[in-house]
């Protein structure tokens, strides 16, 4: 098969690795790519969002299958397109994609299919949002409606913080049409976990689970990023809290989205928290965790591609994945300046020696640019180190001790990835 992987980032690049292992696949291209991703596959300078551009490619290169790796695409109704072309691909339709576009969608869907999360309201005037947070207090949560690129949420400590970010998004328009609408919502208390799975329309399959380092800062300080480290499996999510999500999380948002004439196929991402009453969902994604991608993919056993087609194709049910059981580590290397306003087009040195001689450490390339032969920063979260060995200690320490090696003093890392797993160890 020819296939075709549309992004850009670190999750695309282990997308890309992945499925570049399938004897099934022929050829492998990648729009638009990165230099890392350069080594696994033909990229070509078509943008994820550029939706004519990613049909005329296909049809140029004889696509057979199209993996959608980031949200915008999905939300823009890029499987729409490619299936009406007669292109088969993985990911949801537009409709269904709204599970990730709209918070407020997605919060109305569990109210009216009794899926637990906390308690909200949404709103279009800042006025209004503001008495509700003045009559909720604080601590509370204020979230952009739309795509703001894993910046939109702010967890509110303090009255002041949560007016600041109302106006910041409504009045100032700091996430654009992203913010008209927003969501304030109870502040939740416990662990927070990744939990994914395949799902086909009617049926899903549980995917290992992951944990996710959202601050930017050790200790979990400082803003919201799209992700400074991940780690797989997680130690809270037991089997029996697994059973419990897929029947009260997953399970009612499948059959719920069926119901509501939007039936959703590809991998359904939910941010939980696992509080004193159960499982809560946080959030839903429509595609594969970034960093999250990154720890599940080194240790799947099974081949990727099949099971993407299964999902696809809607023949999930009796679908099996094999896991290995290592533990495997993501640390991400950012741009000094990020989430904010990071530095870019700093020279990364020592890449390939800083990974030699091991064959359970890689590294994705996130954010950079190849100009003249020199390895560039474009980007916030740059690069993905990630290590696999026998439990989360010995990954963590080979993560790490790859990190060091690498030459880019404009970047830096969270020091504290998977301390909390260890510490339950």
């Amino acid at each position: 098969m020819r296939i075709l992987v549309v992004g850009t980032g670190g999750r695309e690049h282990a997308l890309c690795w992945a499925i570049a292992a399938s004897p099934l696949c022929d050829a492998l291209f990648c729009a638009p790519g990165n230099p890392g991703i350069a080594e696994e596959a033909t990229c070509v300078p078509v943008a994820a969002t550029d939706l004519d551009g990613i049909l005329a490619l296909c049809g140029r290169e004889r696509i057979d299958f199209v993996v959608v790796g980031p949200e915008a695409p999905l939300v823009a109704g890029l499987v729409d397109r490619l299936e009406a072309a007669g292109i088969p691909a993985f990911g949801p339709s537009a409709a269904a994609a709204l599970l990730e576009g709209s918070k407020g969608f997605t919060k109305d869907l569990c109210a009216k299919y009794g899926i637990p999360t906390a308690a909200y309201g949404r709103f279009r005037d800042a006025e209004a949002a503001k008495d509700f947070v003045r009559r909720r207090g604080v601590p509370i949560v204020i979230k952009a409606d739309g795509l703001a690129a894993g910046k939109g949420v702010t967890v509110a400590m303090t009255l002041d913080d949560a007016l600041s970010a109302i106006d910041a998004a409504m009045v100032a328009g700091r996430f654009g049409s992203a913010g008209a609408e927003i969501v304030v919502e109870e502040f939740l208390t416990g662990e927070e976990a990744s939990f994914f799975a395949l799902v086909d329309g009617k049926h899903a399959l549980a995917l290992a689970s992951a944990q996710d380092h959202k601050r930017v800062g050790d200790g979990d300080t400082g803003p919201n990023t799209g992700g400074m480290g991940a780690y797989s499996p997680a130690p809270c999510l037991t089997p029996v809290l697994e059973g419990e999500v897929m029947e009260r999380i997953i399970g009612p948002t499948v059959s719920g989205m069926a119901a509501e004439g939007r039936p959703f196929k590809g991998v359904l991402y939910a941010g939980l928290m696992l509080t004193k009453d159960g499982p809560k969902l946080i959030e839903y994604n429509v595609r594969f965790g970034d960093p999250e991608c990154q720890v599940l993919l080194p240790r799947l056993m099974s081949d990727l591609l099949p099971a993407l087609m299964a999902a696809r194709d809607g023949v999930l049910d009796g679908f099996d994945l094999r896991w290995y059981p290592e533990t495997a580590v993501c640390v991400v290397l950012a741009a000094k300046g990020y989430p904010d306003d990071p530095l870019k087009g700093t020279e990364i040195r020592g890449l390939a020696e800083a990974a030699a001689g091991d064959r359970a450490v890689k590294i994705f390339h996130a954010g950079t640019k190849r100009i003249n032969g020199r390895l560039l920063a474009d980007g916030g979260r740059v690069l993905n180190v990630v290590a696999w060995d026998k439990d989360v200690a010995t990954a963590r320490a080979k993560a790490y001790a790859t990190v060091d090696r690498i030459d880019w003093p404009q970047g830096f890392c969270r020091r504290d990835i998977a301390r909390r797993a260890m510490t339950r160890d």
